[in-house]
Formats: C-alpha cells, sequence, structure tokens
C-alpha cells in the first residue's frame, strides 16, 4: 500500500471520493407517488464532491427553495476504477456502503423539468449528500436485502426495503461504468423508496440502515 492509499482510508471516501452518480425512478412506489413513468433505463444525474455531508455538519437549506425534500437512498461505494465492466464482474468493484440523502429543492426541481433544464440546481448545491458512516462490503453479504427508514423529528416517513429496486445494483454499476469511468472513492446513489416529503429549518432527520447504521442530521439555513 503506498502514501497516497495509506492516507486516503475507504472509510472516509467523502474526504477524497470525487464522483457522486445518482440515479433517479428506482423504486416503482416513488416513480407512482411522483407521477412519473417507469423507464426502460435508469436516469442519472450528478452531485459534485462538495455536496457531501458528513454526520455532525448540517444540512443546508439553498435560500432559493421553499420545498427542501429528503430522499432515502443506499449508496455504494467503489473499491476500485471500473470502466464498461460487465454486470457479472460488477460486485468485484463494490468497496463498501453508506446510507445517503439525496435533498431535494422540490419546487425547483418542478419547474426544471416543465422548463426541460437539467436538475443541477434542484438536486447538487452543498450539503445536499448527507452520509453515514462507511459501512464495509463484508458486513452486506446482499445489498438487496435491506431495509431502510428515515424519521422527521421522531416520526417516520420512509420505509422501504433495497429489494424492491427496479435496477438491480450489479446492473446499474454496470450501466454508470459503461458512461462514467468510476473510480476508488466514488459512490452511487441507487434511489429513493416512497415516502419523500418537505423538512424546514430546525428539523431533525434521522435515518438508518437497520440493523447496520444509523445517523441524525439537523436542518439548517446557510449563514449566507
Amino acid at each position: 500500500m503506498g502514501i497516497m492509499a495509506a492516507s486516503r482510508p475507504l472509510s472516509r471516501f467523502w474526504e477524497w471520493g470525487k464522483n457522486i452518480v445518482c440515479v433517479g425512478r428506482n423504486y416503482a412506489d416513488h416513480v407512482r407517488e411522483m407521477r412519473s413513468a417507469v423507464l426502460s433505463e435508469p436516469v442519472l444525474f450528478l452531485k459534485p464532491s462538495t455536496a457531501y455531508a458528513p454526520e455532525g455538519s448540517p444540512i443546508l437549506m439553498p435560500v432559493y427553495t421553499r420545498n427542501l425534500h429528503h430522499e432515502l437512498e443506499l449508496g455504494v461505494v467503489m473499491g476500485k476504477r471500473c470502466r464498461a465492466v460487465p454486470e457479472a464482474a460488477a460486485m468485484d468493484y463494490v468497496g463498501g456502503y453508506a446510507l445517503c440523502l439525496d435533498m431535494t429543492a422540490r419546487d425547483v426541481q418542478d419547474e426544471c423539468k416543465k422548463k426541460g433544464l437539467p436538475w443541477t440546481l434542484a438536486k447538487s448545491f452543498t450539503a445536499s449528500c448527507p452520509v453515514s458512516a462507511f459501512v464495509p462490503k463484508e458486513k452486506i453479504p446482499d445489498p438487496h436485502k435491506l431495509k431502510l427508514w428515515l424519521k422527521v423529528n421522531g416520526e417516520l416517513r420512509q420505509e422501504g426495503e433495497t429489494a424492491s429496486m427496479i435496477f438491480s445494483i450489479p446492473y446499474i454499476i454496470s450501466y454508470v461504468s459503461k458512461i462514467i469511468t468510476l473510480e476508488e472513492g466514488d459512490i452511487i446513489l441507487t434511489g429513493t423508496p416512497k415516502g419523500v416529503g418537505p423538512v424546514k429549518e430546525n428539523d431533525e432527520i434521522e435515518a438508518g440502515i437497520h440493523g447496520l447504521v444509523s445517523m441524525r442530521f439537523k436542518v439548517e439555513k446557510p449563514e449566507y
């Protein structure tokens, strides 16, 4: 292991990982609640690495939104570089997992959809990707058998099972890697189950992967 590798532990991927690739519309119940169409291929969008908010830092609500939503997602952290990897080999490139929130300015996203514009303003703002502690691959033999949950101020809002994903994790990794070369420390957010909804300033969001990891974040307005 070189000096570089030693100073970049995968367990702190959010400090040095470059790419956050997000998959939209990957749970049928969420597609229905958004009145969207189920597509034959995943919808992809990106968040910048400055979107990461590790536990202990706040979720920042952009000044330009009046309707910030939580979207609970399983994140797949890449353990090595991968380009155009076949589905059958895709899981060999996984380093571990993390629970993530894809914070979304829903009112802004609705405007973008109407105008046919990209979702950058709605999805890619600073602190729009809260992340849990890293969960090593060995602790999750089958990522399609997990239960995810999210509470706002103690009230259960989202609960879903990764078994309900439309596109499987190996399929997603293979699909993404044919378009975007994935590198060690990059993460793929695999979509949200139903129950997305609004949060406001000072709300506390708590979320977890049942039996494995949980996290807690406060929603704040930025000071600028």
